[in-house]
């Protein structure tokens, strides 16, 4: 998305959501999924570091999952009845473009690639929305990519807890940041080389 959202505002959004537990993240969750910028991950982990077992984690996880496709379902309503309206006025061109390609070369991999990553869900679930997508596979395909993008931390936490974030040194960090440099890098150029078909 084209609007930039400062730390204070999205560290102000989280605190208000947390304050509203479960429920709380289940609206911040699925509003992120259809129309606003602010993501809940930084919800999830910290609800998930709260949790006193292995079952609450569960729930933190299952509420953020089922309530983020709740809501690209939504996005996917607003996609059929506002989509070109809304997208012309909302998305960059070049967006669009690049989430075009997306949807006709992928599919439902695309609605995976976008739940499961920074792409903008919210958008790719207007175009779906737009294009009549099969409602099934959007949600299938939304359930999966929100499942590991949210259960790959929460499993990380409720295996390791505390000591995943302790481990965190400046070693570690910078390990973590090499590899995720070595697959930002050429996942940056796809995403740009879309652009060019």
């Amino acid at each position: 998305m084209s609007t930039i959202v400062s730390q204070e505002m999205i560290d102000s959004a989280i605190e208000w959501a947390d304050g509203l537990g479960l429920f709380g993240l289940a609206i911040l969750s699925s509003t992120e999924a259809a129309f606003q910028p602010i993501p809940p991950d930084p919800l999830v982990w910290k609800m998930a570091l709260d949790a006193d077992s292995g079952f609450g984690i569960a729930v933190v996880v299952s509420v953020a999952v089922l309530s983020s496709v709740m809501g690209a379902i939504a996005g996917y309503a607003i996609g059929m009845y506002a989509g070109g309206w809304l997208l012309e006025k909302l998305v960059p061109q070049s967006t669009m473009t690049r989430l075009n390609v997306l949807m006709e070369r992928y599919g439902a991999a695309g609605i995976f690639i976008a739940a499961v990553s920074p792409i903008p869900y919210k958008a790719l679930a207007w175009i779906a929305g737009a294009g009549r997508m099969d409602m099934r596979v959007f949600i299938a395909a939304g359930i999966f990519g929100r499942g590991l993008r949210f259960g790959i931390p929460g499993l990380l936490l409720s295996v390791y807890g505390e000591s995943v974030v302790q481990s965190l040194n400046w070693v570690n960090f910078s390990l973590v940041s090499i590899a995720g440099l070595i697959v930002v890098i050429p996942a940056a150029r796809w995403w740009h080389s879309l652009l060019e078909e």
